[in-house]
């Protein structure tokens, strides 16, 4: 964390580059004129550049200045993503099932904006045959192509092959549109609160009108 800048009378050269309020270069001036200029502008002098020769000090309004820093730093926090890497493991000789579930896990974990290690598996005589593994890893990428891409080819590393996909959003992309449809989902449910309700409550036909409708 930097130091906080010297500020006022904390300031102890004998000159100072002054930078007036608005940006403007005011020049070398006498410590005493500047923080006689300061109490003028009714602002604070604070030193901006300390190694400077001499030391750069601005005209401002310290306060605001600190607590806009602190908004703004507080913000940039709130906005920043950190990149997740989620794990799936699957088995060589896996079936369509449980394929298409591990598939939807990693389609979650990519519109979220994460990247996903995969992992195939090997047991006993499998180890003697990498190329199951090599194109399950293939398929899958193909799967998901159109929200990631492989970002680490295929890689024996033991008894195991890995593979990395990273998303084609980033992750600040992938919450965006997350908050959006969740503020559209319930924008639509205030604008319709019968709408789900009257659809499970809508009659059934009648046997002669389902009879009449299987006749035709």
């Amino acid at each position: 964390m930097s130091a906080e800048p010297r500020i006022n009378d904390r300031i102890r050269v004998p000159e100072v580059r002054l930078v007036g309020p608005s940006g403007e270069q005011v020049g070398i001036v006498p410590l005493a004129k500047a923080l006689e200029l300061a109490q003028e502008y009714d602002l604070d002098l604070v030193e901006v550049a300390a190694n400077a020769r001499p030391p750069v000090c601005k005209l401002m309004d310290y306060g605001k200045f600190k607590y806009e820093s602190a908004m703004k730093a507080r913000e940039a926090r709130k906005n920043q993503a950190h990149t997740v890497i989620k794990e799936m493991k699957l088995r060589p000789k896996i079936d369509p099932h449980d394929y298409d579930t591990k598939k939807g896990h990693v389609v979650r974990f990519l519109k979220q904006g994460d990247k996903v290690k995969i992992t195939i598996m090997f047991r006993g005589r499998e180890q003697s045959r990498p190329e199951l593994g090599y194109r399950l890893l293939q398929r899958l990428a193909e799967d998901v192509a159109d929200l990631g891409f492989v970002e680490s080819n295929p890689k024996q590393d033991g008894r195991n092959m890995i593979m990395v996909l990273g998303p084609h959003k980033k992750k600040t992309e992938a919450m965006a549109e997350a908050r959006e449809a969740q503020a559209a989902r319930k924008a639509d449910a205030k604008a319709n609160p019968g709408k789900s309700q009257n659809a499970a409550e809508a009659p059934a036909p009648a046997d002669g009108q389902a009879e009449a409708s299987t006749d035709a």
